[in-house]
């Protein structure tokens, strides 16, 4: 049983685009793997960006600049 695990911020993450993100990760593994798509686990994070750093600082700080 394959777990993939995606964290993304937010930004423009629509409901949609989160099916669509599953699904087609899910066809990957499928397609290359020959994965069970029965038993494919696809989990989405929701990060905000003050929870987020990258060389010391959060990525709200970073845009901000």
């Amino acid at each position: 049983m394959p777990l993939v695990q995606i964290s993304l911020t937010p930004d423009g993450l629509t409901t949609q685009k989160k099916e669509t993100l599953i699904r087609k990760v899910t066809d990957l593994l499928v397609e290359e793997l020959g994965k069970n798509p029965d038993t494919t686990v696809v989990i989405i994070t929701e990060v905000e960006t003050d929870n987020w750093g990258i060389g010391g600082q959060s990525v709200s700080q970073r845009r901000a600049r």
